[in-house]
């Protein structure tokens, strides 16, 4: 199972937000290149990045820093937040980011997820992030109708590889993942399944390898020194 640590961007600086509210925002670092760099310096391959401006506005905000971390880091960057065209793809994809994220679109917009697979395969993620099982858009400020399991075998019928899954109930919380759905998804979909939000220390990292999860997204834990990064990269890969 694949750590990616996480790197949310607020007006330029690395944020963590609880259960997805923007009225949480809590600065945890003072520079991304920083950052990224003592992630790498602890075995991190990848590092998981959120533009929260563009997220919210639908445009790109902060794209300098993410290719400033993509080029000068040493790992692969896997970006969402406020990617919702082919232009945001190709400029991302073309600039040296590893793969994109497209959360709001893949709602609203499932023939640009098809188009973009097509073009570019494996590079394409797909971002559920539920409230109760539906899906949201917008920074999460937006719901759905739909559920996540028919989101999820949706996307991965259109061609996606990689789904991010986000509870965000449990997102910033420290208060653990919700398997529940978890496993739900893993029995639904055969696709890369990347987990997101509140793992809190070493044993959730385990429970949700045990849960044939494929990666895991780390965020407001390696911040706040609950879990230790170089420990669950090595636990992991081995």
């Amino acid at each position: 199972m694949t750590i990616l640590p996480a790197i949310d961007i607020k007006d330029g600086k690395p944020v963590r937000l609880r259960q997805g509210d923007f009225n949480t925002v809590e600065q945890v670092a003072d520079n991304a290149l920083v950052t990224a760099l003592w992630f790498a310096q602890q075995g991190a391959a990848w590092v998981h990045m959120v533009d929260l401006d563009g997220a919210k506005s639908g445009k790109r905000v902060n794209a300098e820093i993410f290719l400033e971390v993509a080029e000068k880091s040493g790992l692969l960057v896997q970006l969402g937040g406020g990617i919702r065209t082919m232009e945001d793809i190709d400029f991302y994809l073309e600039n040296g980011i590893a793969r994109v994220v497209l959360g709001s679109a893949a709602i609203r917009e499932p023939q640009l997820v098809k188009a973009a697979v097509e073009k570019y395969a494996e590079r394409i993620a797909v971002g559920i992030d539920a409230k109760g099982g539906k899906p949201t858009a917008d920074g999460w400020t937006t719901s759905s109708n739909l559920n996540f399991i028919d989101m999820a075998q949706y996307m991965q019928s259109l061609g996606v590889q990689t789904i991010i899954y986000t509870d965000i109930a449990t997102d910033g919380m420290l208060q653990g993942p919700n398997l529940t759905q978890l496993y739900q998804l893993r029995d639904a979909v055969s696709c890369t399944l990347v987990a997101s939000g509140g793992v809190t220390d070493i044993d959730d990292v385990l429970l949700l390898k045990a849960a044939r999860m494929d990666a895991a997204i780390c965020g407001k834990s390696i911040y706040a020194g609950t879990l230790n990064l170089m420990q669950a990269v090595s636990m992991c890969s081995a």
